[in-house]
């Protein structure tokens, strides 16, 4: 049982990550009143423009330099494909639903035309990702050590900690202070001589950054590819998902992504562990998705969404 444990935990956090960063994403675009559904499209993109420059970058500036840069790429164009989502949603007040629904469309086709045009298949696999390592001293805890601090990545801590920064600036300034309030009640803020568009533009501004993190640290730890054809499998409905279930704060979604990165685990796992041996591959895979209904039906009655989440301004 210990040594099944010691493989789904490490993975699950693996998985985790890039949930949390789409979900936290999900999480600033909302608190400021703009509902973001646009998530899957926006890590979409991330990961399509980290493959892209590591490809080209990393045999002239090297292997970890190329990984920086690569993340980096995925923020700039994340964050410029969610300024359409933006002008959409707040300078011409239209359908928040439908306009995230034309972003997704958007970066899937955009996304696969580039591809096609840089390696003629449209798929873009890097030489290699992230190596994992164990962090001295922490490693050798008792039991949390290998479950924790061995093999892992250096992405998971920085992501960790852009969580934590999240989540002191939503609740400690006077800035989350000012974002959240223009999700519940806007006119009131307006009042008070808040910029409200300002607020908003920040809050889906930051979804598309932290999105395109989340789509790069798909693609530089476990996945090791852009795949034209399947994606990055619905992982950004996932995030929203996650979002919901996690009420909307920053706690509830680190529960939630860990959750779903633990489903996930095991319908992908599920070969190299004996204990899952005698059940069907297919009904594994699908259990990420049918435990996501499942915790949505049960969390929908207690849902705390911000007030004015998809109400123009």
């Amino acid at each position: 049982m210990w040594s099944v444990i010691q493989i789904i935990v490490p993975s699950a956090i693996a998985y985790s990550i890039p949930l949390l960063m789409g979900s936290l994403g999900g999480l600033y675009s909302e608190r400021s009143g703009v509902t973001n559904l646009c998530i899957e499209g926006l890590m979409l993109f991330g990961c399509f423009s980290a493959a892209a420059s590591i490809v080209k970058l990393q045999p002239i500036i090297g292997f970890n330099a190329g990984i920086v840069v690569g993340i980096l790429v995925a923020i700039v164009c994340s964050t410029l494909l969610s300024c359409l989502h933006a002008f959409a949603s707040i300078n011409l007040k239209a359908d928040q639903t439908i306009s995230g629904t034309a972003i997704n469309m958007l970066s899937t086709a955009l996304s696969l035309y580039m591809a096609q045009t840089i390696t003629g298949s449209g798929n873009i696999t890097i030489t290699r990702g992230i190596i994992r390592y164990n962090i001295p001293v922490l490693s050798k805890i008792p039991v949390i050590g290998k479950l924790l601090f061995s093999q892992t990545y250096w992405t998971t801590w920085v992501c960790l900690a852009l969580w934590a920064l999240s989540w002191f600036l939503l609740y400690k300034t006077s800035f989350g202070l000012r974002l959240r309030a223009c999700g519940e009640h806007p006119s009131a803020v307006a009042s008070a001589g808040v910029k409200v568009r300002k607020m908003r533009y920040i809050g889906v501004l930051l979804s598309g950054a932290l999105s395109g993190i989340g789509g790069a640290c798909i693609l530089v730890t476990y996945a090791g590819e852009y795949n034209a054809g399947s994606g990055i499998n619905g992982l950004g409905f996932l995030a929203v998902a996650a979002l919901i279930f996690g009420q909307w704060k920053p706690l509830g979604i680190l529960g939630s992504t860990f959750f779903f990165g633990l489903c996930m685990t095991i319908g992908n796992v599920s070969k190299v562990i004996p204990a899952f041996a005698n059940i069907p591959s297919g009904m594994l895979s699908m259990f990420p998705y049918v435990a996501t209904l499942i915790a949505l039906i049960l969390s929908s009655k207690k849902s705390s969404a911000p007030l004015a989440s998809g109400q123009p301004f």
